[in-house]
């Protein structure tokens, strides 16, 4: 029975991370085809001998790249540092923990 508990346990934890990753997925491909739509349009309304490179062809590029740089870190940084099994090895301390307060009472 607790087999069948934890087998039930970890497959929402990988529905969860999978819905993670498909979010980050879909955002990272809406930004480079908004951009990349951004940029044709700014090289149209160039005026000539006009370069590129000006701060106002960059704003939403820039600004929303720190915005995917964030659901990049949430979405990927937890398992780096605190590794793939952290949660659940927090999920079993914390019972314990519950588990020996409730003792004494």
């Amino acid at each position: 029975m607790e087999n069948l508990n934890s087998d039930q346990i970890r497959y929402e934890e990988a529905v969860k991370k999978v819905k993670k990753l498909k979010g980050f997925y879909t955002h990272a491909i809406v930004y480079l085809v908004i951009n990349i739509m951004f940029v044709i349009l700014n090289v149209q309304n160039l005026e000539p001998g006009e370069s590129y490179f000006q701060f106002k062809n960059f704003i939403t590029a820039f600004f929303w790249g720190i915005g995917l740089l964030a659901h990049a870190m949430g979405t990927f940084i937890p398992y780096f540092i605190l590794g793939k099994d952290w949660e659940e090895r927090k999920i079993k301390q914390l019972m314990e923990q519950e588990r020996k307060a409730n003792k004494w009472e």
